[in-house]
């Protein structure tokens, strides 16, 4: 049996789905995300390092190189406006697999940006490149993580303990959750 290749998200291309537009990071936008990296809750529990535009152009620079993640600047289909950031990464083609992580303005919490972008990336992921399970992991402390999940169909499976270490240095049980083509 051959092996199977890398997967990759192919060329830069807009993904629309439910009012959102996600299109990729373009340079212009470093200095929204010198702004929202210093909300608490982006810079605990993502790892946007983005403090200066200096680093925020460097971000961009690396989320354009797309060669086995996709990373989209989340935009509101009206407006236009930044929403947030989310990823489809750890793309595994042996076993057809990635995850997401997101990240959304302060402005917009509780409007249900996160689970429409993340059910826009995991249509991608299975439509566009074939995956069969996605993942997604938060801290159990970020509890709004839960709910934006369950809205784009992940399933709960569990808690791992002390899993990943978040900015503020300590290790952190987290929760995965995780969808299939099938679901």
């Amino acid at each position: 049996m051959d092996e199977p290749t890398a997967l990759s998200p192919g060329p830069h291309r807009d993904l629309v789905g439910d009012g959102l537009v996600l299109r990729p990071w373009e340079l212009p936008h470093a200095p929204l995300l010198v702004e929202v990296s210093q909300d608490p809750l982006i810079a605990t529990w993502n790892t946007l390092n983005a403090t200066t535009l200096e680093a925020a152009q460097a971000w961009i620079t690396k989320v354009q190189e797309w060669t086995n993640f996709a990373t989209f600047a989340v935009h509101d289909a009206e407006s236009h406006a930044i929403l947030g950031s989310i990823s489809l990464f750890h793309l595994d083609a042996a076993n057809l697999s990635g995850e997401i992580g997101y990240w959304v303005a302060p402005a917009v919490r509780g409007q249900g940006v996160a689970g429409r972008a993340i059910e826009t990336v995991s249509r991608f992921a299975f439509d566009d490149l074939g995956v069969v399970r996605v993942e997604l992991y938060h801290a159990v402390e970020n509890e709004r993580s839960c709910p934006a999940a369950s809205k784009a169909r992940f399933s709960l499976e569990g808690t791992l303990r002390q899993s990943y270490r978040y900015s503020d240095g300590n290790l952190h049980d987290e929760h995965l959750h995780a969808r299939l083509r099938t679901d």
